[in-house]
């Protein structure tokens, strides 16, 4: 089966100043591990005749360690909104069952937290925002370089887009039992599809 998601997504994380996850790197959130969620808003995308454009939803982590090492924690939420043919479609998506680069990340998952409907909304623009109900919220804020222009990141291992601005996050988070305060923050344009695993190495998305 085949599918292809493309659109915008928000992330926040424990990390201090820079996470290091998408370079396998060791977390620097407390315990030296990293709890965050992403908000992805899927423009337009699709598993075979489902249609998912439209939909948002959010995948909350935990990393114990770097990224390669595994036994992650995740869990998803659907935006309410969705069908129960769109939600399955995502669910089975980004569990890995479809293939494609989420099929390459399932490889480290240890723990699958469970699916749940909520609001999830996602706000574009300078200071990109984004909400899971009354558990989770982050507004993001990118640094700066000299000139203005925001500070990115190119090319990381773990990326969910070839190039992503960074910076930091306002808000909260307390969902799947994962409580912390979001620090770091990054956003970006992405586009998934099932043909990206044969093009880069695993979990690089």
């Amino acid at each position: 089966m085949a599918w292809r998601i493309s659109g915008s997504y928000v992330a926040s994380c424990s990390c201090n100043v820079i996470c290091p996850c998408p370079v396998d790197g060791i977390p620097t959130g407390p315990d030296n591990e990293c709890k965050g969620f992403i908000v992805f808003s899927v423009k337009d995308g699709n598993l075979d005749d489902t249609d998912v454009s439209g939909v948002n939803f959010a995948l909350y982590n935990h990393f114990p360690s770097n990224l390669t090492s595994g036994n992650w924690k995740v869990g998803i939420v659907i935006d309410e909104g969705a069908s129960d043919e769109q939600a399955d479609a995502l669910e089975r998506i980004v569990k890995g069952e479809e293939g494609g680069p989420f099929g390459e990340l399932s490889n480290f998952y240890g723990e699958y937290l469970g699916t749940e409907r909520d609001s999830v909304t996602f706000s574009d623009g300078d200071k990109p925002s984004a909400a899971v109900g009354n558990t989770s919220e982050a507004t993001f804020e990118p640094h700066e370089g000299p000139d203005g222009s925001p500070t990115t990141v190119k090319g990381a291992m773990f990326g969910f887009a070839p190039e992503y601005k960074v910076g930091r996050t306002s808000g909260k988070s307390d969902r799947f039992g994962l409580s912390y305060e979001p620090i770091y923050g990054e956003s970006a344009d992405f586009e998934f599809a099932t043909d990206q695993a044969e093009d880069a190495p695993a979990g690089r998305i």
